[in-house]
């Protein structure tokens, strides 16, 4: 049977931002603007929070937060040509990648060497709006279990099934339904935690006050076990491990355990947010950095216009944001308390909306481009998966 389970809440640091471009509510960064020339070197827009655990006020321009703040990437490679909306990227034990497509709900095996195979298109998928197959997880004991975990829109709701994967896919078994869904904010991205636990983060479906409501599975982050079950030390006995959110598509720890996301705003603020069991990260009543009691502010904002921020990864001292409007990838350096120091725009305009991005076993990113998704504007090749060395 699978689990019906609601909410969480989240805390940390503080964020402004003076542009103000607008994205229609709900898109994924509905709306192309035009982006600059490109440069490696761009830190407009966003603007850092203050140290980890503070709740008010707003700090901008803040001094670099930690990582290796001198790593310049170098250029990317393509690896993979003509996918169609590359949604979400995990890697297996040996270092071939499983891609989830959203339109099409082909689950794709892709090699280091670019070769891709359709594994199986997932049964079930009802692909529409910003619905279809989404996040992807591959069990952190796959040597003995051989789970693989997929989330995706069905007819009636979002869910999460298991799957044993040997080469083809058997023992489907959903572990959790019920999950709103919507033609907007879906949520979607799934990923174990150093904890050995399975998170996934759902979206509000464009009903904003679900989010703030526990006994909801919208608009929050979940922590489970491989059966779908309330992890143990949950904070409210369910599944929910934070709530407040909007839509959240982007999950990713450091190397000392902080966990972040990413997280669209509606029509001023995009954040990345630095995760913590219980908190109420205020969608709706707080969008931004709003320095009330009981919320917890986020640790960057930015425009939607620079951002749209959906997968997330970490890599050499810094946090890896995919943009979708901003057409872009972000990179923000973190220190040993989480607190972020000031990003910069890599790639900007070059490659259209980014989507997934997630850290190789071989040290590198792996980052697909979105522009399929009836947002873009298709370029010869797309869609593509890109790889980028964190270091030159």
């Amino acid at each position: 049977m699978a689990n019906r389970h609601g909410v969480a809440a989240a805390l940390l640091g503080a964020a402004l931002l003076t542009a103000t471009a607008a994205c229609a509510p709900g898109e994924e960064g509905g709306g192309r603007t035009p982006p600059p020339p490109p440069t490696a070197s761009d830190v407009t827009g966003a603007t850092t929070g203050a140290t980890p655990g503070a709740a008010t006020g707003a700090t901008s321009g803040a001094t670099p937060g930690g990582g290796e703040t001198n790593v310049t990437p170098g250029r990317p490679r393509t690896l993979v040509t003509d996918l169609a909306v590359p949604w979400a990227i995990a890697f297996l034990p040996g270092g071939d990648a499983l891609v989830t497509e959203r339109e099409s709900a082909r689950l794709l095996r892709v090699t280091p060497r670019g070769e891709v195979r359709e594994v199986a298109v997932i049964e079930g998928v009802s692909a529409s709006g910003e619905g279809g197959l989404l996040g992807v997880a591959v069990s952190p004991r796959y040597a003995s279990d051989h789970f693989v975990f997929v989330y995706f829109t069905a007819e009636k709701d979002n869910r999460i099934v298991r799957y044993r994967y040997d080469g083809r896919l058997s023992d489907r078994r959903v572990i959790v339904d019920g999950i709103p869904k919507g033609a907007i904010h879906n949520g979607g991205r799934l990923a174990f935690g150093p904890d050995g636990y399975l998170y996934a983060s759902t979206g509000e479906t464009g009903e904003r006050g679900m989010a703030q409501d526990r006994n909801s599975l919208g608009g929050k982050i979940l922590r489970m076990t491989a059966d779908g079950r309330p992890a143990p030390g949950n904070p409210f006995g369910t599944l929910v491990w934070t709530y407040g959110h909007r839509n959240v598509q982007g999950l990713a720890w450091d190397d000392r355990g902080h966990m972040y996301a990413t997280e669209f705003g509606q029509n001023t603020y995009d954040e990345i947010n630095l995760i913590e069991k219980g908190r109420n990260y205020g969608w709706p009543e707080v969008e931004g950095v709003g320095g009330r009691p009981g919320y917890t502010d986020p640790l960057l904002t930015w425009s939607p216009a620079e951002a749209s921020p959906s997968g997330l990864a970490y890599a050499r001292g810094a946090l890896w944001a995919a943009a979708l409007r901003g057409e872009r990838l972000w990179r923000v350096p973190v220190d040993a308390s989480g607190r972020v120091g000031r990003p910069a725009a890599l790639y900007t305009g070059e490659y259209g909306r980014l989507r997934a991005v997630a850290a190789a076993p071989d040290g590198t990113l792996w980052v697909s481009t979105s522009n399929r998704d009836g947002r873009g504007s298709p370029r010869k090749g797309d869609d593509r998966i890109l790889v980028v060395r964190p270091s030159s």
